[in-house]
């Protein structure tokens, strides 16, 4: 049985624990007597904690994250309740900032603030030998600093990943650590400055997962293309080893994309690359407020890039809620991102996430956001309650109809003649919202069927939107004919089959033009 039992609440299954195996690929000595265990949050925390003490450990490494705290803090509740013995080690970023008054804290032996990639090994050895002489246990919290390590103290974890996270979960990699930039809704802000992995070292571990069989690679780097030393012989080695299937999700900066590293990324297919890119607000005074910076122009010029020259699959980020920012302001930045032509917008609520210094403007701006988990925002001086609540819902409709890709051809016509995707999507959503009453569990046929209608009310010819809602239903490979569209659109031939496109992950395909 181990010793040390590493484990965490991933918000879903096929998300795999980056940092247990950080933590598990630096323990050093300590490294065969400590296993992961990893859960998601739908799990019941009884049988969580069963699986735990099942493995009789002396300590107990809990992740916490801003998805999980309220399920971490009552594991950690049951488990002190049931095993006060067991030693409770926390970390993560959700623990690294404003401990005081946190329970999860309070309930804890130790809390290591930062990254904690060798304090972690630290701290098992020394509770080890706390155990081994019979001292009691901590009576609170004890918080450790973790200074940041260097890359070339770090033992990489990408061989702990077994054939179970290669085949069926989201493989988490990273070239670097840090953000120069100091974003202040933002974690990364507070971030040392950025620190590479040595290349030669990192990518002989991706040539490892390659020759293992992985072809999804997810890159947590916050600024994948600031080094071009980094980001460009990355992109080459992919390049070189390329074959169907592969696929890479970057973060990139958004003004900036040179020559030097246009070049590689024009020669990889349609579906291989996605890029996250974070625009946030286009309104220059908003940026400036919150300390952040960016060349508006130079971040239209190369999205206007990846969408006219590569096959990259865009995802643009636009937040709802900074300080300052109105209906108006957000509408004119979501208009000009939709014009832009990213394949997917996310439209995310602001976030009050611990640590970051956006506090400073709650009082002039009116800030006021959830205290519990995700801390979103719930009214600013500019935008009341009921208006975010809208605004809210505009950003879960529009992940279900936009992002998903299964309206492509349908969703534009909402916005024909030059009309505002913003005003229009948001009459579509409150239209929608006036029907159902729900933001989810709302099955694509019946999605389908209202945004028909709501198309024909607003004065659209009946068969053309017909004809394009039945090419967007048929893009994910269903040939059952919906009962709606039959009087517009003729049967289809059933010996039709749809041709693959490609191998990249189904949302991503579905955007692809010509999926059908």
């Amino acid at each position: 049985m181990p010793d040390i039992v590493l484990t965490t609440l991933n918000a879903k299954y096929a998300h795999a624990a980056f940092g247990l195996r950080y933590l598990l690929a630096n323990l050093g000595e300590l490294r065969d007597r400590a296993r992961i265990l990893e859960f998601d949050i739908n799990q019941r925390s009884t049988d969580v904690l069963e699986a735990i003490l099942a493995q009789e450990p002396k300590i107990v490494g809990v992740g916490v994250y801003i998805w999980n705290v309220t399920q971490a803090t009552a594991l950690v509740a049951d488990l002190k309740r049931v095993r006060p013995d067991i030693y409770v080690v926390l970390g993560g970023p959700e623990v690294s900032h404003e401990t005081d008054g946190q329970e999860i804290v309070r309930l804890a032996d130790v809390v290591i603030t930062g990254e904690a990639d060798l304090a972690f090994a630290a701290v098992c050895a020394d509770l080890m030998e706390t155990s081994a002489t019979a001292a009691a246990a901590p009576a609170m919290a004890r918080i450790v600093a973790a200074a940041a390590p260097r890359f070339e103290q770090l033992a990489l974890p990408y061989d702990l990943y077994d054939e179970q996270d290669l085949s069926h979960r989201v493989v988490y990699v990273e070239a670097s650590r840090g953000c120069p930039f100091h974003c202040e809704f933002c974690l990364s802000s507070l971030d040392v400055p950025v620190r590479n992995v040595p290349i030669d070292h990192f990518l002989t571990a991706m040539e490892r997962l390659l020759d293992r069989g992985l072809r999804r690679f997810k890159f947590v780097d916050r600024t994948f293309n600031l080094n071009l030393n980094v980001s460009r012989p990355i992109l080459e080695f992919f390049w070189r080893r390329y074959e169907p299937g592969l696929f890479l999700h970057f973060e990139m900066i958004p003004d900036r994309l040179p020559e030097a590293l246009r070049e590689p990324i024009r020669r990889f297919p349609t579906g291989a690359l996605q890029f996250e890119v974070g625009i946030q607000t286009f309104n220059e005074t908003v940026s400036e407020r919150i300390s952040r910076r960016q060349d508006n122009a130079k971040l239209a010029e190369n999205l206007r890039f990846l969408r006219d020259e590569t096959g990259v699959h865009v995802h643009a980020d636009l937040i709802v809620g900074l300080p300052g920012e109105d209906v108006e302001s957000f509408a004119a930045g979501f208009d000009r991102l939709v014009e832009l032509r990213p394949q997917e917008i996310q439209v995310g609520m602001l976030k009050r996430l611990r640590g970051t210094p956006i506090v400073r403007h709650d009082a002039e701006w009116g800030m006021v956001c959830s205290p519990s988990p995700p801390y979103e925002v719930l009214r600013t001086g500019a935008i009341d309650f009921p208006t975010m609540q809208r605004l809210r819902r505009f950003s879960r409709y529009w992940d279900l109809v936009a992002n998903s890709g299964n309206f492509v051809q349908a969703l534009p016509l909402l916005w024909l003649d030059g009309r505002s995707p913003f005003a229009e999507f948001h009459r579509f959503s409150d239209w929608l919202f006036a029907r159902i009453g729900r933001n989810h569990s709302i099955a694509l046929h019946s999605l389908a069927e209202h945004l028909f209608h709501f198309l024909i009310e607003q004065g659209h010819d009946a068969r053309a939107t017909a004809e394009a809602i039945w090419r967007d239903y048929q893009r994910g490979g269903r040939s059952d004919l919906p009962d709606f569209l039959r009087p517009h659109v003729p049967p289809p031939d059933r010996d039709a089959r749809r041709s693959a496109i490609s191998r990249s992950p189904k949302r991503q395909t579905r955007h692809l033009s010509g999926g059908v």
